[in-house]
């Protein structure tokens, strides 16, 4: 655009920004539009793989950017450079990570703005873009609790806004008042889909009176005027925080380029892209402040040169460093947050009885109170005390900002305990039943489990699962899926068989920094009591536990399997067999494994889930690789139907593993 083109943008003349805040916002903008061209530069000489360009939409990102404060979350998408930028991160990281080189942010483990910086307070998306909605609400949940009076603002494309995540974060949002900001770029595409195509509303702005938000709390800013969302943000984070709520804020604006470089924008009508080229927001800025005499030619050229020479200093730089060269060790050693994994023994040796559950609690409570930054969240948690009154009498101890009733919105509340861990909190979520998880699998298995390998920010939170069968409950409340998490590396899967051990890893889920997914069998909920030590104890992960030891054969089991195993060695007391209560699932404690099928040369994985794909498949393997010359029989797996659970009583314990136990045992004695 011309200078002396008279802008297509109407900005307010009682606008209230001084020339030095208009001053700041043009050198802001100018500098993501002139990464993006030379990166458009990269890309097309083979330098980088990959670009989502934010051309024509760098006034929302910049305006957002300074309009927040510093120690404040932004959590943007892929078109926010400006989010980047605005928030002074080094130039040189910001291009090796473009690069997938090993000192950018994710150590070449993660391309463009898929990372976070604690330090400048950004949290960067995944690909599956809904999910940031509730790890902001976790954030903004925190500065609720800390009443700290911070805001936080979270972007979303409204492509993304059709995602479940969208509406279980707006609504949990809402009912718990949280001051965070729904920043909605509403572009009119997603990829090439159309708006029509993707949803009926007019605007987005009218989705907020459905989640309970007054109508100013909607607010509609033209998203190529970054004068206006500068102020409209700035206005919006203050009001929240003095006065916790959501606000929904929908930025008008458009996309110039393809989603990403390589899809193009063929399927653009004719003339749409050149309209709106009308509206740019850099070019239309620049004309209004030349305009206004704030600038001159002069000085565009000054501000342009100095920043094109700190892009290009900083891109030669980054080139010079080397590629990668892989480290396997290192590469392990990343999954986790460093963690002790110590055993904390009983301050004494005091004992009492206590059923399974009442360990569970009795840990929870000991935890809460240890750990007073330790919040939990689940379904009917608070006063009810739980489907199964684990949390009974704990809202009276903690109160209601701890122990926290949610709506049934799995992926939202685990993104939430994300946020929470972000900022300083540590977070249980309850799965009313295990079988709900899949609801929210997509936190679990790619925020939660990756994010330390990523950008080496921990994930400090634990999901407790009520699981199994045996209960009639049928084919939604009764499953075994300890095995989804089992492949996932980066979570800690915790699955104990008695009220002790219970209690004990339970305590160190807290005591970890790490996801834990937590198996909690509801048959054995009632069923089994021991005497479980008084006062605070954890017991270490990946240390499995032996029950009975014999030279004939090696029974490796969790959960209800290790009662299923100790009943058939009860029935034949002829055999002589390790049994071996596994307790957590990873980490395995292969070396007890090896060392007892080394000497007994027979070995029987016994385990509810289902027999395809489940961990028995993995230990079979394991043990024929480490242990072959020592077998005198073929590793056997004794495993559920691969059915659903039926509801039926017969029909259920014939599903069941154990009642093919006892004659597979005796068969591989035999053999």
């Amino acid at each position: 655009m011309s200078l002396l083109t008279k802008p297509v943008i109407k900005f307010q003349k009682n606008h209230g920004l001084s020339d030095e805040e208009l001053l700041k916002l043009y050198k802001a903008i100018l500098k993501p539009r002139l990464i993006e061209e030379k990166m458009l530069s990269q890309l097309r000489l083979g330098k980088i793989s990959k670009w989502f360009s934010s051309f024509g939409q760098e006034a929302i990102s910049v305006g957002v950017a300074l309009a927040m404060n510093e120690d404040e979350f932004i959590l943007p998408m892929h078109r926010n450079l400006g989010i980047f930028t605005g928030r002074n991160l080094p130039l040189k990281q910001l291009f090796l990570q473009f690069q997938g080189k090993e000192h950018g942010f994710t150590k070449g483990r993660d391309r463009s703005f898929h990372f976070g910086t604690m330090k400048h307070r950004v949290v960067g998306m995944i690909s599956h873009l809904g999910p940031q909605l509730g790890i902001a609400d976790g954030m903004a949940l925190a500065s609720k609790i800390g009443q700290t009076q911070k805001a936080t603002i979270v972007f979303c494309g409204d492509g993304g806004a059709s995602e479940g995540d969208f509406h279980e974060a707006l609504n949990v949002a809402t009912v718990w008042d949280l001051p965070v900001i729904i920043a909605i770029e509403n572009n009119s595409w997603g990829l090439s889909t159309p708006s029509r195509e993707q949803f009926r509303c007019k605007q987005f702005i009218d989705k907020a009176i459905g989640y309970g938000m007054p109508a100013e709390d909607a607010i509609q800013v033209d998203g190529n005027n970054i004068v206006e969302v500068y102020k409209a943000v700035k206005k919006a984070a203050e009001s929240i925080r003095q006065r916790p709520r959501p606000i929904l804020m929908e930025f008008m604006t458009f996309r110039i380029r393809g989603h990403e470089e390589a899809s193009g924008t063929k399927y653009y009508p004719d003339g749409l892209i050149e309209s709106w080229e009308k509206k740019d927001p850099v070019d239309n800025f620049e004309a209004w402040l030349f305009e206004k005499g704030l600038i001159d030619e002069n000085d565009i050229q000054q501000y342009r040169s100095a920043i094109k020479q700190e892009i290009n200093d900083s891109l030669k730089e980054a080139y010079a460093e080397p590629d990668i060269t892989p480290d396997t060790e290192i590469e392990l050693q990343d999954l986790f947050a460093p963690f002790s994994n110590v055993e904390i023994k009983p301050e004494d040796s005091t004992t009492s009885e206590k059923r399974f559950i009442d360990a569970i609690s009795d840990g929870l409570k000991l935890s809460m109170r240890k750990h007073q930054n330790l919040i939990l969240m689940g379904q009917d948690i608070a006063e009810y005390g739980g489907v199964f009154k684990v949390t009974e009498g704990f809202v009276e101890e903690f109160g209601k900002d701890r122990v926290r009733n949610t709506p049934l919105c799995e992926s939202a509340i685990i993104g939430t305990g994300l946020g929470l861990s972000m900022s300083g909190y540590k977070a249980m979520v309850e799965m009313q039943f295990a079988d709900f998880v899949t609801c929210g699998f997509n936190q679990i298995v790619n925020n939660l489990a990756k994010l330390h390998y990523r950008w080496e920010e921990k994930a400090d939170v634990v999901v407790r699962m009520p699981t199994g069968a045996s209960v009639a409950a049928g084919p939604f409340h009764s499953q075994s899926n300890e095995a989804w998490f089992t492949h996932t590396p980066g979570l800690r899967v915790v699955y104990p068989a008695f009220p002790e051990d219970a209690k004990g890893l339970l305590c160190q889920a807290f005591e970890d920094p790490n996801p834990v997914i937590f198996f909690e069998h509801k048959a054995l909920y009632r069923s089994v009591a021991t005497q479980v030590p008084e006062g605070f104890y954890t017991i270490p992960f990946g240390k499995a536990r032996l029950i009975t030891t014999g030279d004939q054969v090696t029974i490796i089991t969790y959960g209800l399997g290790v009662h299923w195993a100790m009943e058939t060695l009860k029935n034949h007391p002829e055999i002589q067999a390790d049994l071996i209560d596994l307790r957590t699932l990873l980490p395995l404690d292969t070396e007890t494994v090896y060392n007892s099928v080394k000497k007994t040369g027979r070995a029987i994985v016994l385990h509810e889930d289902c027999l395809t794909g489940g961990i028995g498949g993995e230990i079979s393997s394991l043990i024929t690789e480490n242990c072959f010359e020592y077998l005198d029989a073929p590793v056997k797996r004794c495993a559920s139907l691969d059915t659903p659970v039926p509801f039926n009583a017969s029909l259920e314990k014939n599903f069941l593993a154990n009642k093919r136990f006892q004659d597979m045992l005796l068969s591989l004695v035999q053999y």
